[in-house]
């Protein structure tokens, strides 16, 4: 039976909650999320470029963006051309060390012109808009390249109207569950899949959705 993208799909008041609930319960790691995101996200790029590729990822001062990061730890780990573009300092510990491990896999901090690939983790669900100058002239960078592109979790810009500026994802992998500001991306031509991070099923039901069906699938391709 085909998951029901739409009718499971949370706002991000209720995705945090049920993020939140798992890490303060369960005690589940902020890291080990992140490890797991980054690695579904490495997953994907791989799956999208070639070896000779030059992989460009954003990264912001968060957790999308160390999810990010650790995708470019793995990509440089299995001999991509992984390059970092970073527009905002990394000062939080988290990210900061996996920047440290993905420089130390081969990652070059450098926010290299016209990409085979380029990753959008700048700024996932703690987006606020709207965006201010700097993230929009990414974003206009981003558009106007010829270029595969990558967003982890929300792509930047995404809103529920059309006015401000947004990373044109040709791919999506969101997390944990579907989120209902991609909804009307469903009936472009963006790909969206959706990445187990480990949140026990109980906490899908406790707010009224159904699991995506990961024990078959951890990356769970929608459309």
């Amino acid at each position: 039976m085909k998951y029901d993208f739409i009718a499971n799909a949370l706002s991000l008041e209720a995705f945090k909650e049920m993020d939140y609930k798992a890490i303060a319960e369960l005690a589940l790691p902020i890291e080990l999320m992140m490890e797991n995101a980054g690695l579904h996200l490495a997953r994907v790029i791989a799956g999208k470029a070639s070896p000779k590729s030059t992989i460009l990822i954003g990264a912001g001062n968060g957790n999308n963006g160390g999810g990010g990061l650790v995708a470019a730890r793995r990509l440089a780990a299995w001999g991509y051309n992984v390059y970092l573009d970073l527009p905002i300092e990394i000062t939080k510990e988290l990210p900061l060390q996996q920047l440290k491990r993905a420089m130390l896999y081969g990652a070059k901090r450098e926010a290299i012109k016209n990409p085979d690939v380029w990753v959008d983790a700048y700024l996932g669900f703690s987006q606020k808009l709207p965006l201010g100058n700097l993230f929009e002239t990414i974003i206009a960078k981003a558009n106007n390249a010829n270029t595969i592109r990558i967003s982890l979790d929300l792509p930047m810009g995404i809103s529920e109207g059309d006015n401000s500026p947004r990373f044109n994802a040709d791919y999506i992998i969101t997390l944990a569950a579907p989120k209902k500001l991609l909804i009307p991306l469903l009936e472009t031509d963006t790909q969206i899949y959706i990445a187990d991070l480990g949140i026990p099923e109980k906490y899908y039901g406790d707010i009224g959705v159904a699991m995506p069906p990961f024990a078959k699938e951890q990356l769970y391709f929608v459309s």
